[in-house]
């Protein structure tokens, strides 16, 4: 199982939202690349960054603060948030970056997606309110079930799938698991839990239904959950 801090950015600072609203960012750091050096220093491989602004606006917005995480660790980056052509992909890949979120163009054009997946090292980003796909920064709601979404992805090359339940996410109420395993049902690919985690029982759940991987974010932020204790027992 892997472990995957968060780093969310807002007008360059790390913050964390809750239920994806942008007007509840809480700011935890004006040096987001400060907190990626702590996290290598606890032990930890990959690191989850999303760039807020970006996913609202359909193009990268904080860049300069990327380049800096990138710069200043060495840890593995998948990074999502206004990811919505190649050109943007290879831009981040030019980076160092190592794996490429596509969230809302996966849900608008699942082809295209898949068609990226055979030559970019591609993840989906599938959050869902009330089951059905979310958008445009959580902005807005498609016809479109998760679940059903995920089964698209089924034949596909890309490597895995994020899964959110945004009714969760920043709340520090616990993942909804039987979310997450329908997801990966669907698709038949590894899943990454996200949204929710607020102790290290959600840990627990995520190993013992041999889920690939668990982003976790408000939980360490807040002090719920010791991070460099986990990273070195799971």
């Amino acid at each position: 199982m892997t472990i995957f801090p968060a780093i969310d950015l807002k007008d360059g600072q790390a913050v964390r939202l809750t239920k994806g609203l942008m007007d509840s960012a809480k700011v935890y750091s004006s040096e987001p690349y400060e907190l990626a050096k702590r996290f290598e220093e606890m032990g930890a491989e990959w690191l989850h960054i999303v760039d807020l602004n970006g996913a609202f606006a359909g193009e990268p917005k904080n860049i300069e603060q990327i380049e800096k995480i990138r710069k200043n660790t060495n840890l593995k980056i998948q990074l999502g948030g206004g990811i919505r052509d190649e050109k943007t992909i290879k831009r981040y890949l030019d980076l160092g970056i190592n794996r490429l979120i596509l969230g809302s163009i996966a849900a608008k054009n699942p082809q295209l997606v898949s068609e990226l997946a055979d030559n970019y090292p591609i993840a989906v980003g599938i959050d869902a309110k009330d089951g059905f796909v979310a958008i445009d920064g959580w902005d807005k709601t498609e016809g479109i079930k998760a679940v059903e979404l995920a089964k698209m992805y089924e034949n596909s090359k890309i490597e895995c799938i994020i899964a959110t339940d945004i009714s969760k996410d920043g709340t520090l109420s616990g993942l909804n698991i039987d979310f997450i395993l329908d997801i990966g049902k669907a698709s038949k690919k590894p899943v990454i839990a996200s949204g929710g985690v607020a102790s290290e029982d959600d840990i627990k759940k995520v190993k013992e239904n041999n889920i690939y991987g668990v982003i976790i974010g408000k939980a360490f932020y807040e002090g719920k959950i010791d991070l460099e204790k986990i990273l070195k027992e799971y």
